[in-house]
């Protein structure tokens, strides 16, 4: 049994959390934090289904003051566990590996990190044998997890050696008042890091993208211009692609998927905790051909859908399962996806 402990209980440590409880064969030891927030008082009214652990820095006082039982130090943590899962805020991960390190624990970081603090820049399906044993890894972000699933889902099948893509992106995670209010979108400088990183787990393909932030909070949507390496891929081809993914869930505008908010709203309707998704969607109606290339459309569930590739790091850097296809294989056991698609007849 893997032993994982989880720094960082925001958005993604809960998340990453609930996923790692939800393996059978690993444990979760527990979390660490730094202040009782709201996500912390949350759990402690579930009744601490999780042992907290506190980072240096945190006040004792506070957490009493809330009966916020306490299990121990970080450093207690550490040293109970073979990997950590560091969600962490960007650049305290960094921080976090020296005492890593020291203690000669692996870790995975998560998209906010730079990429210097891990040896493998990791992808559950696209490079998941770089992260063989590998001390230290670090996720791509949201958008660059879901795009690179749909892009390999291709690659797998036909051979892709170009993309173009645009990025609809939220501009912050419901609850981020620190964002500001905004009525305006805002588009940044090309090519997007998204194009970038996956050009850096993926190098046999050409990427370039174009990225536009929009005032909205649940879900991203991205679109992707695809050339077929070995020559034309129909979208008949593509859809029977996507189809056998157990991370794409394939929709259409007519079933009621109208945006990113219909996915949030179906995924609270499945009963799903946050209304959280671990597929990335992917509208049929968008699946199109023009000239030698493909086009498509997909959604992000920016909170959830990288809780499934971080867990492939931990069966990968401690050697659990080979190769991505078993290693992804008993992630989606665990996590359930997949069978949705029994449901829909395919």
């Amino acid at each position: 049994m893997i032993k994982v402990g989880v720094a960082g209980y925001g958005v993604i440590g809960q998340r990453l959390a609930d996923g790692v409880a939800l393996q059978e064969d690993m444990e979760l030891v527990g979390i660490a934090d730094l202040m009782p927030t709201l996500s912390i008082r949350a759990l402690r009214e579930k009744g601490m289904p999780y042992d907290l652990y506190l980072v240096d820095g945190a006040d004792k006082n506070a957490f009493a003051a809330a009966d916020i039982p306490v299990a121990g130090t970080f450093a207690d943590l550490i040293g109970k566990v073979d990997v950590m899962l560091d969600s962490s805020p960007g650049g305290v991960g960094a921080k976090n590996k020296e005492l890593y390190e020291k203690a000669g624990v692996k870790a995975v970081f998560q998209g906010g990190e730079k990429n210097s603090v891990a040896d493998v820049f990791f992808h559950g399906y696209a490079n998941y044998e770089k992260g063989l044993g590998a001390n230290y890894l670090k996720l791509t972000s949201c958008n660059t997890t879901g795009l690179i699933r749909s892009v390999d889902c291709l690659d797998r099948a036909f051979g892709i050696d170009r993309v173009a893509i645009t990025i609809i992106r939220r501009v912050a995670d419901p609850g981020d008042y620190h964002r500001g209010l905004t009525n305006a979108l805002q588009i940044d400088k090309a090519p997007s890091h998204q194009a970038v990183d996956l050009m850096t787990i993926m190098p046999h393909v050409e990427a370039t993208g174009i990225l536009v932030h929009t005032p909205v909070t649940h879900g991203h949507i991205i679109t992707v211009v695809a050339h077929g390496k070995k020559g034309r891929i129909t979208s008949e081809q593509a859809l029977a692609a996507f189809k056998q993914h157990d991370r794409i869930r394939v929709v259409r505008i007519d079933e009621g998927f109208q945006g990113n908010a219909s996915f949030f709203r179906y995924a609270r309707d499945l009963g799903n905790p946050r209304g959280d998704m671990y597929e990335i969607g992917l509208w049929e109606d968008s699946i199109v051909e023009s000239g030698d290339n493909i086009m498509f459309a997909i959604n992000i569930p920016q909170e959830s859908v990288t809780i499934p590739e971080s867990i492939d790091a931990v069966r990968a850097c401690m050697k659990m399962q080979p190769d991505s296809k078993t290693g992804t294989a008993a992630t989606n056991k665990y996590l359930k996806l997949g069978g949705w698609r029994s449901i829909k007849g395919y």
